[in-house]
């Protein structure tokens, strides 16, 4: 069955893996996205373009819209893949920081939850799946910006499902370890610091991207329908296991 869906950070590189994914499944996709050289592929294997920023209500509106418009009406499930990443201790990290980090992770993430809920209420349900951090669920030294934000997110997805849990809507998040990304490099800048990363994994890996789109691909599209308000944990075990 073809179903529409929109993914909200459209640019990201998990994001260009889930698009792969949805595409190669015949779906289609729109892709709301401020880089748009980097989703040109997609574009050009069929995917639908709004060039715009999460934070901004109009453009997440159209990008809502055509994807409605994409599925005969109604949008079957939303991906939120909106993210940054800082790095720095309390004491050297300026509230102007703070704020905008809290901004681009949760405030945009809530921008998606009420704009595609609003839709998805009218059109009798849908799926989102938002993107948390194992940084949510552990004291990680110097995550205090990112934990507040990604935490925030994981609060919101739960009070989210029991919302609209009798208005067939599905919302759930994903909450990776260390991701081989663009925003990771920022991250890994030495091999010293990789393999101080690593040994903090049980499984002694980090995680594949392919991974992480293959988990929301599962959640948009295949999930029981019973899986709601559910936090997956891709994180080699950190949250769970004593490495």
């Amino acid at each position: 069955m073809t179903n529409s869906y929109l993914i909200v950070g459209g640019s990201s590189d998990i994001a260009l893996e889930l698009g792969s994914k949805l595409l190669a499944k015949g779906h289609s996709i729109t892709l709301l996205a401020r880089d748009t050289e980097r989703v040109q592929d997609l574009v050009f294997k069929g995917a639908h373009l709004i060039s715009g920023d999460a934070l901004d209500k109009d453009a997440v509106q159209q990008a809502v819209d055509l994807a409605n418009e994409n599925g005969g009406g109604k949008i079957s499930g939303v991906a939120h893949l909106v993210g940054s990443l800082v790095l720095r201790p309390p004491h050297a990290l300026g509230l102007d920081v703070f704020n905008e980090v809290l901004h681009t992770n949760l405030s945009s993430a809530f921008l998606t939850l009420s704009v595609a809920g609003k839709s998805m209420l009218r059109n009798g349900g849908g799926r989102m799946v938002f993107t948390s951090s194992v940084a949510a669920s552990l004291g990680l030294m110097n995550h205090e910006a990112i934990a507040a934000a990604k935490g925030g997110i994981e609060s919101m997805v739960r009070s989210a499902a029991a919302t609209y849990s009798q208005r067939n809507i599905r919302v759930n998040a994903v909450a990776p370890g260390l991701t081989e990304t663009r925003l990771a490099d920022t991250v890994l800048r030495s091999d010293a610091i990789r393999e101080a990363a690593v040994n903090k994994i049980p499984l002694k890996r980090i995680n594949e991207r392919e991974e992480i789109a293959t988990t929301m691909q599962w959640l948009l599209c295949d999930a029981p329908d019973n899986f709601t308000g559910q936090i997956l944990h891709l994180d080699g075990g950190m949250t769970e296991l004593n490495g």
